[in-house]
């Protein structure tokens, strides 16, 4: 570790100075951790590195986006061939409907789509078409599922607003939160109810599929058909926010990997190879309700973007005609890492539990199976902390919250994950012996 001159490490230096103009001197809260967060000076591969001189085996990935790891040869040529052609236009472009057509393509669901530059953009307009196209108010979500960072789902939402306390924001009138319905995941029995008595009045429910944003949680069997079904026969929405699942389940998300088939759908992360990007889109008749078809207004300059949109389209067109050997090799990576965290806290005698699916994973120190929102936040933070630092100091990065997810690329060799196991089952030794 490279300390400077006076004795601080180049991260912290940094850090002080961030916090005089950015709020928690960073720029967003899930990259705040105690005592500071490294800052990075480069990545590649399946490696971050820090201004520190620190080299790091990162799991974090950008907080999933990056399914190829850093630096990706493939994307970066592409957006080089496109930067020499400009930046930005104000008018559309022969890529990004290629780039529109092969999004369709890969989730058939997804019949008209719409570009946009961000999640909370994609989660945010498509409730407002849910909302025009069936001519009701409210709309249903699940406790601890985080759509982005607007009043409508800042209400018991995750990622973050678990991690700094405050699952509500300030600056959120109360009458917007009375149009918004949180009801507790992997519960049918309190959707069931809920829509009984208010059905009629209910534009969408919007999910994630897979929670990713409250560690990672996963659907119990049948629970999304069953949400299917209801849903259906009450004239509600459904919107898959696939934002994390999207293209990293499977090519067609989890809604090939669990075979439903949604309304609506809103992508990001993996859909822009690394540069901002997003989308909302879902049947046809849904999605000419948007301008200007139809009368829900959206627009932004910078939607579909050429920079961004050349880093998809290329990510797109690898995993399209590679999906056969890129799915099952990330699957298989994301399985022995999880057996090897099983056992090192069955040999460690540590309560925690390990949640994984396809190239996700995350461990929760806790006694019992995390199905919902509420038992993860009965999980030990403290002891995250700790494991999290230990890791750190092994040269593994994970993302420093409980209330994130593990993410695999197809960057991480088996090297990578050889002493990524060890690293785990060293960091686990050491939070028993304390213990």
């Amino acid at each position: 570790m490279v300390r400077l001159a006076s004795g601080k490490t180049r991260s912290l230096e940094l850090f002080e100075r961030a916090k005089k103009i950015l709020p928690g001197g960073v720029n967003s809260p899930v990259r705040a951790f105690e005592p500071y967060p490294f800052f990075v000076e480069k990545a590649s591969g399946s490696k971050i590195c820090s201004v520190d001189g620190a080299s790091y085996i990162d799991y974090c990935m950008a907080y999933g986006p990056l399914i190829f790891g850093h630096s990706s040869e493939e994307v970066l040529d592409a957006v080089k061939e496109q930067l020499t052609k400009g930046t930005l236009y104000g008018t559309p472009t022969e890529k990004e409907v290629e780039f529109a057509e092969l999004i369709s393509k890969s989730i058939p669901s997804v019949e008209m789509l719409r570009l946009v530059n961000s999640g909370t953009e994609a989660t945010m307009h498509a409730i407002r078409v849910a909302r025009g196209f069936t001519g009701r108010k409210k709309i249903v979500k699940f406790e601890g599922c985080f759509h982005g960072s607007h009043d409508y789902v800042l209400v018991k939402a995750g990622s973050g607003a678990i991690t700094f306390g405050a699952p509500t924001s300030l600056g959120i009138p109360e009458e917007t939160g009375r149009n918004t319905i949180v009801l507790p995941y992997n519960d049918i029995r309190a959707l069931e109810e809920i829509v009984e008595h208010e059905g009629y009045d209910i534009a969408a429910l919007i999910v994630e599929p897979v929670i990713g944003n409250t560690g990672l949680i996963l659907p119990e069997e049948g629970y999304l058909n069953k949400m299917r079904k209801i849903t259906s026969d009450h004239g509600i929405l459904l919107i898959f926010d696939e934002i994390i699942t999207g293209f990293r389940l499977a090519l067609g998300g989890a809604q090939e990997y669990y075979d439903i088939k949604p309304d609506m759908t809103t992508l990001g992360k993996i859909l822009g190879g690394g540069f901002p990007i997003a989308a909302f889109g879902g049947r046809r008749e849904i999605m000419q309700y948007v301008s200007p078809l139809g009368k829900v207004y959206q627009a932004g300059t910078f939607s579909g973007n050429p920079i961004s949109v050349a880093a998809g389209y290329v990510t797109l067109q690898i995993l399209d005609k590679n999906w056969n050997k890129i799915y099952p090799k990330l699957e298989k990576a994301g399985e022995e890492v999880k057996k090897a965290l099983m056992d090192s806290v069955s040999d460690h005698h540590i309560e925690a539990q390990v949640n994984s699916i396809a190239s996700m994973f995350q461990i929760f120190f806790a006694p019992h199976p995390v199905t919902d929102y509420t038992k993860a936040k009965l999980s030990d933070i403290r002891m995250f902390h700790s494991y999290f630092q230990k890791l750190l100091r092994c040269g593994i990065f994970v993302p420093p919250s409980q209330f994130e997810t593990c993410f695999l690329s197809t960057a991480h060799t088996e090297e990578d994950l050889e002493n990524t196991i060890n690293a785990f089952d060293n960091a686990l030794c050491n939070i028993s012996k304390v213990g």
